[in-house]
């Protein structure tokens, strides 16, 4: 439908902030490749965006981020998991501009805070805890939940405060991960990769960063494969969300496509274990192996849950022969901290 220069000049008629250090790498890896019974592996390193110890999230808030300063809002308000990385880079990112960050969570305050949560306070986020759960418990839409938290929470900043759902999940930041599957499409051709045999792993936990993908990936026309591993069953209709939201991201482009949720290339295979955000033996696993053989750390939360499951879909013979398999690493570094115990086995 478009050329990639086309698309590219569609987004760069849109405010963005400079927060991503273009193109993160696409980085071979030889060890890697072994354990995928010979499947080419590739890691796209996004883990690498700044601010704020890096990861996925700097794509997405490179576009909000420049609406807040666009709408002359001083407070922002959004809301994550205890080890939310859109919440830590949200916070600061506001740290950054000089902003008022109001971070919602919906849990007990932990006796002690370690990782993301630690570098929020660090960031002078404003952190609130209100042990009443809001969704994320596989028994609501996404939609809903994100109306709920903006109504209660919006309540505590008072008036005049920017709302940024979970996950940057919005048409504005999913414009960060259509640029990247135009930076991914460059990237592919100029190692000399043949689309059709690229296949990327997406971590998905609010979906926005599979939802820019693929909407992306259609209006090139691309023929790359995706695959998102759910990190947490957290959503009714987690598909038909991603689709909705796939689609007004091209409606916003002036580029309507249609994407019927049944088409959503969302695994579903139970990789999430027990739920988000709770860790299992297999994630542990996950991130020993990778830390040995490529020497690149995953987080438990997120990076762990999903590059676990890409394992076991090649040991299950999921990606055809001859496949290229791309990794998108989305950071998560500073969760490593709060599960030590269990990564250590202490």
């Amino acid at each position: 439908m478009l050329t990639n220069a086309e698309l590219r000049r569609l987004l760069e008629a849109i405010p963005r902030l400079p927060y991503i250090r273009q193109p993160t790498p696409l980085q071979s890896s030889p060890n890697l490749t072994k354990q995928l019974n010979g499947l080419q592996a590739w890691i796209k390193r996004d883990d690498q965006i700044g601010p704020g110890l890096g990861g996925n999230k700097g794509r997405p808030l490179a576009y909000i981020m420049a609406d807040v300063l666009d709408s002359g809002k001083k407070k922002v308000v959004t809301y994550g998991g205890l080890q939310s990385n859109h919440a830590r880079m949200t916070a600061a990112c506001c740290a950054q501009l000089g902003l008022d960050a109001h971070l919602f969570y919906f849990e007990r305050r932990p006796p002690e805070l370690s990782g993301n949560l630690l570098l929020c306070e660090l960031f002078g986020g404003r952190m609130h805890f209100i042990p009443l759960g809001a969704g994320g418990n596989g028994g609501m839409r996404l939609e809903t939940a994100i109306f709920l938290v903006k109504s209660l929470s919006l309540f505590w900043p008072g008036p005049g405060a920017y709302f940024i759902p979970g996950g940057g999940h919005n048409v504005k930041g999913c414009l960060g991960y259509v640029e990247a599957a135009v930076e991914i499409d460059d990237q592919i051709k100029e190692v000399g990769l043949a689309p059709e045999k690229v296949t990327i792993v997406v971590p998905c936990g609010t979906g926005g960063t599979l939802a820019g993908l693929m909407a992306g990936f259609r209006l090139l026309a691309s023929p790359v494969r995706l695959v998102g591993i759910d990190i947490g069953r957290l959503w009714k209709g987690f598909d038909a969300s991603i689709a909705n939201l796939s689609a007004k991201v091209c409606q916003h482009l002036g580029h309507p496509v249609t994407f019927p949720a049944e088409d959503v290339p969302l695994v579903k295979i139970n990789y999430a274990g027990p739920g988000y955000a709770v860790f299992t033996e297999a994630v542990g696993e996950g991130i020993r192996s990778l830390a040995h053989n490529e020497g690149i750390l995953l987080d438990p939360v997120y990076t762990g849950k999903a590059f676990a499951g890409m394992l076991d879909l090649s040991a299950k013979g999921y990606f055809p022969a001859g496949s290229h398999v791309v990794f998108l690493h989305t950071g998560g570094l500073p969760g490593l901290w709060a599960y030590s115990g269990q990564l250590t086995g202490a």
